[in-house]
């Protein structure tokens, strides 16, 4: 890579080497660079980014559709149905990890390739069996099977993250995440619209299937690989060593594992606690993923503007007190306030979305200033950290989702209502809060020696991330 200079930067160069489309060159701190070629370029990738992930999100939430669909025919009880939801988010969250590395191997546009052509089985396989009759079992693999889904996330925020530079990272990153987000209410609205025209889940398939393809063959056409993400699995290994990367990842159960656990049981939640019919549940169930998605490049732009830590940690506060009024309308069974009270917790779990997943890149650029890395070096370390880190801590923090759901399982089992899961995750919050103000926010003790300030240093600047 080339550092910034005052002569202009030659233009990125896209060739047909190796079989694909790809940029040999390419460095986005160089604001000439920039400016003349770089952000066009970047802003190609991340919309058609954002169209596959967000189909890969639509298909990974496929089953908390689905639920809304099987009646008493279907034969299945409320654990069930959670169980069900619960392998799609477990899956999710696993495939993270791979996704990760697979742009490293392949390059990020033709990894978008096949992740969204990879979407076409669960779709596929859902649309053959589901039918009153079919074996729970069979259900279940195919629950299992939309999980690859929640992969497109990680495999597209480790691609942009790359193409963006560090001044630009919180609006890129939020949008990226947000557009793929917004798949989750997408699905729901569009569920919402065929059990309102009486039609059966094999309709919702198949206006998803063909949308799939076209995701695939847009993302062929007009992304791009870059030469200097190619073959740097190394920087993975990095990431695991690097005990930011498991802070950030138990951030990020707090507010993506809430947005996408939520996401899963909300309409559940309506219909065994508050005897919601599935029209009912639908009607409101999907306006909290949407406002949630909405929200959350904002959160990515507040963070980019007054830092991430300082935007998460009172984000935390805020979702622990709809917590807290969640808690109250479940004991009153005050249906009004439960709904608004967990739309908001959709709208925070957002904003903290972007601000936490902005933190990422911030706290691995101080890392490379506090070792003495300046200009190009120190954004090329922090770039190739921080993209290698997103898989991991995005896998870690879908895990939370399958957390929150087999919580609101083991509630409804034992008591038959969600009160001791939302207290579960009140605590939770409340240990959020407590870890970003210790790691990112908390100032050194005064009165200590001069060794110990200095070695403070570098953490002050996480404030800032």
């Amino acid at each position: 890579m080339t550092a910034s200079g005052t002569t202009p930067s030659p233009p990125a160069t896209a060739t047909t080497a190796r079989g694909g489309r790809w940029i040999e060159r390419w460095d986005p701190e160089d604001e000439v660079f920039w400016e003349d070629t770089g952000w066009k370029v970047a802003r190609r990738n991340l919309a058609f980014s954002v169209l596959s992930e967000h189909i890969g999100f639509s298909i990974w939430t496929l089953w908390s559709v689905m639920v809304l669909f099987m009646g008493p025919e279907y034969g299945l009880t409320p654990a069930d149905k959670f169980l069900l939801v619960s392998m799609a988010t477990l899956v999710g969250a696993i495939v993270r990890v791979p996704y990760t590395f697979a742009v490293a191997l392949f390059g990020g546009r033709n990894w978008t390739i096949v992740s969204a052509s990879l979407l076409l089985i669960p779709a596929v396989a859902a649309f053959i069996v589901m039918e009153p009759g079919t074996s729970y079992s069979t259900f279940l693999i195919c629950a299992l099977l939309t999980g690859v889904g929640g992969g497109n996330f990680a495999s597209s925020m480790t691609n942009i993250n790359a193409f963006f530079p560090l001044r630009k990272k919180g609006w890129a990153l939020g949008l990226n995440a947000g557009g793929g987000n917004i798949g989750v209410p997408v699905m729901q609205l569009i569920g919402l619209a065929v059990i309102g025209a009486s039609g059966g889940p094999r309709v919702l398939l198949g206006i998803y299937i063909p949308l799939i393809v076209v995701a695939a063959v847009l993302a062929a056409m007009y992304m791009d690989n870059l030469s200097s993400v190619k073959n740097d699995t190394g920087a993975a290994k990095d990431a695991v060593k690097e005990g930011h990367t498991w802070i950030m990842a138990f951030l990020y159960i707090g507010t993506f594992g809430s947005f996408i656990g939520y996401s899963f049981a909300f309409g559940l939640v309506l219909q065994t606690q508050f005897g919601r019919t599935p029209l009912q549940a639908a009607y409101v169930t999907f306006i909290g993923p949407l406002l949630g998605s909405l929200i959350r490049p904002i959160g990515g732009r507040l963070a980019d503007r007054y830092g991430g830590a300082k935007i998460s940690l009172w984000n935390y506060v805020a979702m622990a007190a709809a917590t807290a009024v969640v808690l109250l309308a479940s004991e009153q069974e005050s249906l009004p306030l439960f709904t608004t009270a967990f739309i908001a917790l959709f709208v925070l779990s957002g904003l903290g979305n972007g601000s936490t997943f902005k933190m990422i890149p911030g706290i691995f650029q101080a890392k490379a200033l506090a070792q003495g890395l300046t200009g190009e070096e120190a954004a090329a370390y922090g770039r190739r950290l921080s993209g290698a880190s997103m898989g991991l801590i995005g896998a870690i923090g879908a895990l939370g989702g399958l957390g929150i759901n087999l919580a609101f399982r083991q509630s409804f089992q034992t008591a038959g209502t969600g009160t001791g899961a939302f207290l579960a995750f009140l605590a939770f919050y409340g240990a959020c809060f407590v870890v970003t103000w210790a790691v990112y926010l908390r100032r050194p003790a005064a009165g200590r020696g001069s060794t110990a300030a200095a070695e403070a240093k570098p953490e002050l600047s996480y404030a800032e991330v």
